[in-house]
């Protein structure tokens, strides 16, 4: 029997499949796509966040990010007023948020196509031993009382003490194992196509256009638009040329002309997120637990961190080094995540609206950017970069991202000390020992953020968090 089935191969279940690996699991993906279909839905571009970024540099995956940028940068063409060089920090509703004073040991961004994303993730994942199984649609879930099956369409079935539903927006496994969903339907459509333009000077990019957004010039061969209509009649159509050029028309107020059409999808604001992410031997992550309009980029960010904070704990779990009780902890600390991140991308929706309400909303909100702590503010929210884990703790770094650059390759705890006493009540565990010539010694959880703090060097309650980090 599988240790953890991970149904979704898309980039949250890969983390989290490398994540389990490295905490000593032995998790099997199951995909229902062949790789060419991965491929051809991978329309427009996915941004990876300051925070997703660190945590991405402590598994040594950040050169290959970089190179991969580094090919996309030489075709697309970013947004005129999105982009401030490295000082980007993503955007808010459509207005540039800039770092003009990064915070120590910040980490910028990576833009990169999802299907190279996902290439890189699966190639880490692979090389960690993980198992991924292509063409592979589970089609139900059933829980029972030392495993979990997934029922697969092709009459077989998988077991497993754990299952993990990384499988996207229309989740079958949430709606198998019966997780609430509530939440607000949509109020826009998006469609990106790959497509062409009689007259391809004819239409400008406009975020904030007449009639909602049109982009033309982001990435060659592709062009995006959004309406703000009450969302799309039915997501799963063909996408025509018709349907594009209306839309295209409707929103630039110009008489476009497609001329070809080589296929699109169609998104919204539907904005839903599952009451728990566990149930049983049942979990959720990514989209599957929460779904809300792309605006803002944070949902790919949102689902990678559910896995980083996922990944050790299950793998604990599963090799019954911890009580099931510590995963109760992943959907208590992620799930406010998610109840935020839902928050505002609602308010980028309204602040994307065409209208006169929605500009002066707008240029209220490009005059309060102009403080520095409000854009500090807004940067942190965007990045993921303000989460505190633990916000009644008695040191204020507890539950927060550590402070100091780490590389953990190997998925282990870190003990960052120079006590002598710190390291003598860590001798025995599973964690990695870094020598501190100064500063607080720290214990650092798998996924980066500190467990225990100590500034004087005291090691009281290390013992309590080592056995909750690292295990029996």
């Amino acid at each position: 029997m599988n240790d953890v089935i991970i149904v979704g191969g898309g980039p949250v279940g890969l983390l989290l499949a490398g994540e389990l690996r490295l905490a000593g699991a032995d998790p099997l993906v199951l995909e229902a796509a062949d790789g060419a279909a991965r491929r051809n839905r991978s329309f427009g571009l996915r941004g990876i966040n300051g925070r997703t970024s660190q945590s991405l540099r402590m598994r040594g995956l950040t050169e290959a990010f970089s190179e991969a940028q580094s090919e996309l940068s030489a075709v697309v063409r970013r947004l005129p007023g999105l982009m401030k060089g490295n000082r980007a920090r993503g955007h808010f509703g459509g207005l540039p948020l800039v770092e003009n004073e990064p915070e120590p040991n910040a980490a910028g961004g990576f833009i990169l196509r999802q299907h190279v994303l996902e290439g890189i993730l699966a190639e880490w994942a692979t090389g960690l031993g993980v198992r991924i199984r292509a063409s592979c649609e589970v089609v139900d879930v059933v829980q029972e009382d030392s495993e979990v099956r997934a029922v697969l369409a092709d009459g077989g079935s998988e077991q497993a003490a754990y299952l993990v539903g990384c499988d996207g927006g229309r989740s079958v496994v949430r709606k198998r194992t019966g997780f609430a969903f509530p939440g607000t339907d949509a109020t826009m459509t998006g469609r990106i196509a790959a497509a062409e333009l009689a007259d391809t000077g004819a239409v400008e990019s406009s975020v904030h256009g007449r009639g909602g957004t049109v982009l033309v010039s982001t990435v060659p061969g592709e062009i995006s638009t959004m309406e703000f209509d009450g969302g799309p009649e039915d997501r799963d159509a063909p996408m025509t040329a018709e349907e594009m050029q209306a839309s295209i028309r409707r929103v630039s107020g110009v008489d476009a002309t497609v001329t070809r059409l080589d296929g699109g999808i169609r998104f919204s604001d539907n904005t839903r997120q599952a009451a728990t992410y566990r149930q049983g031997r049942v979990l959720l992550a990514g989209d599957a637990a929460h779904v809300h309009s792309p605006i803002g980029g944070q949902g790919l960010n949102l689902g990678l961190q559910d896995a980083m904070n996922l990944g050790w704990k299950l793998g604990l779990v599963a090799r019954d080094r911890s009580p099931e009780s510590l995963l109760d902890t992943y959907t208590a600390e992620r799930h406010p995540v998610g109840t935020r991140i839902l928050r505002n991308t609602r308010a980028q929706v309204a602040l994307m609206r065409p209208g006169p309400q929605s500009e002066a909303l707008r240029e209220v909100l490009r005059e309060t950017l102009e403080i520095p702590e409000a854009m500090r503010h807004f940067v942190a929210l965007g990045n993921g970069t303000d989460i505190d884990y633990a916000p009644d703790s008695t040191h204020p770094l507890v539950g927060r991202f550590a402070p100091l650059p780490l590389v953990a390759e190997d998925g282990r705890a870190v003990l960052v000390t120079g006590s002598c006493d710190v390291r003598a009540a860590a001798n025995g565990h599973r964690v990695r020992l870094v020598e501190a010539g100064s500063g607080p010694s720290l214990l650092v959880r798998p996924d980066g953020y500190v467990a225990w703090a100590s500034t004087d060097g005291d090691p009281a309650g290390l013992t309590e968090a080592l056995a909750w980090v690292v295990g029996s």
